[in-house]
Parts: structure tokens; sequence; C-alpha cells
């Protein structure tokens, strides 16, 4: 009696965290979301299938704003083998990303010389936080809640599944970030 309460235990355990809080199924995969990029543009992600991805919320007058120059010198070592770095700006977090797409753009280009994708600015916190941040932060390989500042990183598989995420603190160049990223790039 007792085997047959805990085998239903466990498979109400199991379905319950298959949902989120609004009772649609969690998925870790990112590929059937539809974002904008800097230019107003739609973009899927399924788009980048077969790349590995590092998505991150970005900032122009952020302490970490200088994690720009690592990310580039990232994008720099890995993009001819599989990698991209898609850069969501974002204003939530103490209003440090203030300017238009425009201006966004001109900073990183003239200021670190980003040439990986700058995406539409973005909210990352609140009811009414990006569909790509929701399944970010809510699905069930990661640490899941919200992101706490910018420049927090999401690693993506080549299939478009979440794998791992890292927060502010830890810089684009850490040993941690890049041995993820060639690990995934050589699978």
């Amino acid at each position: 009696m007792y085997k047959y309460i805990f085998v239903l235990s466990a498979i109400f355990l199991i379905v319950g965290f298959s949902f989120n809080k609004k009772g649609d199924s969690v998925t870790n995969n990112i590929h059937d979301i539809k974002v904008k990029n800097i230019n107003g543009e739609e973009v899927s992600l399924s788009e980048y299938e077969g790349k590995v991805l590092l998505i991150v919320n970005v900032a122009s007058k952020c302490g970490y704003t200088k994690q720009y120059a690592g990310l580039q010198e990232l994008y720099n070592n890995y993009r001819d083998k599989g990698f991209e770095i898609l850069a969501f700006p974002c204003n939530d977090f103490g209003g440090q990303e203030p300017g238009t797409n425009e201006e966004i753009q001109e900073f990183c280009s003239s200021t670190f010389g980003v040439e990986f994708p700058l995406f539409d600015k973005i909210k990352v916190l609140g009811d009414d936080r990006e569909p790509l941040y929701e399944k970010l932060i809510n699905n069930p390989t990661t640490e899941q809640g919200d992101v706490k500042w910018n420049f927090e990183k999401f690693l993506i598989a080549k299939n478009g599944d979440v794998i791992a995420r890292y927060r502010s603190k830890v810089e684009p160049l850490s040993e941690e970030i890049v041995n993820a990223v060639e690990t995934e790039l050589q699978k």
C-alpha cells in the first residue's frame, strides 16, 4: 500500500514541476521564441539552431558594463566555431540602460567594438517580462528565479536547450564559462 502511495506521490511531484505558475508546460528550449533585433525586425531564435549561444542582459551605465570587452573577446575566439552571443539591453536595474536602441548600438560599437548581435531593449522583470526571459529563469535545468542584475548570462546548447546560468559577477572569460562553451561546441 505504501509503495503505491509513494509512486503516486512521485508522479504528482514530477507532473507538478513540469508546469509553471501559469499552468503551461515548461521546457528548457528557446527555439520556439521570437524576439526583435536592435533594428526592430522580428527574429526567430530557431535561426540559431546548431549554434551554442550565450544570452546576456546588458546595460551601458552599469558597474559590469566593462564585461562588453570580455564578451567581444569570447565572441572573437569562438564565433567561427559555431558560437553566438545574443545581447538584450535592459533598463530594469537602476535605470542603467536609458538610451534608445540607436544610442545603445552606437555606444557598444564605438566603446567596445561589439560585433555580436544586439537586440531590442526588453524587460526581464515583472509581469511584462519578455517570453524569452520567462523561459530562461523558469526552466527545469538551471537555477530558477528572477534575474538579479545586468550581465547575467545563460548558456544555450546547439539544440536550443538552456543548460547553464551565470550571475553577473561571473566574467565572460572566466574558466567556468570558457570551459562550458568549449565543451558544448565539441558536442
